[in-house]
């Protein structure tokens, strides 16, 4: 395996990339973290370079991460690992598979044509429509379509305010309006983590109490969870119509049963450490060289 040239495409100087990049050279001799806003795609010489590095030469590709935020133009630099993986160089995920994640709208689509239990969702541009599904549940989480750690979400409860408070989430880059049932008392989720499909752990997200949702990054930890099966069979085929190499599925527990909130291509590494002491960096390392 001394041969093989793996880049992995992520932030540099990011923990989950830096250590993926490590744990690839240790096996391999030969490290290259790929940021893809320096990639230069040439169509007709058939080259996706960065810097002196063209990935079309290489023997794999593993995308840890697309970009520090995620913005409808990820999809682009996505389409370039496409074209790498025209040339012969096998990359994980497919960039065809990620493509139907990152964006929340058909996710969540996906996952409901699966008939995975999700919590009540109305997508709609209509000021009117999105007022009336307010109404109806009470309290809503308005995502973007593209982001990450809960970043752009806001709560909108029904009443007076809903209405300008709506207009206020479209006007400020959110044309399609995706609203999800507040879940009420949120003091924890789960992500739940496959490899190549298989079961790997599941660990917790627990809130700080300072934030009505969970991410690390308003203050939440990891804690080991040992789900039941039907936790575990309600995330596989959660996964399974996206066919993710390294995957990580949210899952909530509510009054009325375990629900999933999204499938994610690239967390989870520091879940799995944090939580159960094991290094997806490793695995997927492994896992990776096992298949180039």
């Amino acid at each position: 395996m001394k041969s093989k040239k793996i880049a992995v495409v992520g932030t540099p100087g990011g923990w989950s990339t830096e250590r993926l990049a490590d744990a690839v050279a240790e096996r391999t001799g030969f490290r290259a973290v790929v940021d893809m806003a320096g990639v230069v795609c040439d169509l007709s010489r058939g080259e996706v370079r960065f810097g002196e590095l063209d990935l079309c030469e290489l023997d794999g590709v593993i995308i840890k991460k697309i970009s520090p935020l995620y913005a409808p133009d990820i999809l682009d630099r996505l389409e370039l690992l496409r074209f790498a993986q025209s040339r012969g160089v096998k990359i994980f995920s497919d960039p065809e598979r990620v493509i139907r994640v990152l964006d929340r709208l058909a996710c969540t689509v996906s996952l409901r044509i699966a008939g995975v239990e999700m919590p009540p969702t109305t997508i709609t541009a209509d000021l009117k429509g999105a007022r009336e599904a307010v109404a109806r549940y009470g309290a809503a989480v308005c995502k973007p379509l593209f982001s990450t750690k809960a970043r752009g979400m806001e709560i909108i409860t029904d009443g007076p305010e809903a209405e300008e408070r709506l207009a206020a989430f479209q006007a400020a880059g959110n044309p399609v309006i995706y609203l999800q049932e507040k879940i009420p008392d949120l003091g924890s989720d789960l992500g739940v983590v496959f490899l190549g499909g298989e079961y790997v752990a599941t660990y917790a997200r627990v809130g700080a109490g300072t934030s009505w949702n969970t991410t690390i990054h308003d203050g939440g930890r990891y804690q080991a969870f040992e789900p039941g099966p039907e936790i575990i069979e309600l995330a596989r085929r959660s996964q399974a119509p996206f066919g993710l190499d390294f995957t990580c599925v949210d899952v909530v527990l509510t009054p009325k049963g375990p629900q999933v909130f999204e499938v994610s291509a690239f967390g989870g590494f520091r879940g799995l450490l944090d939580a159960h002491r094991i290094d997806a960096a490793e695995l997927y390392s492994n896992y990776v060289l096992e298949r180039v």
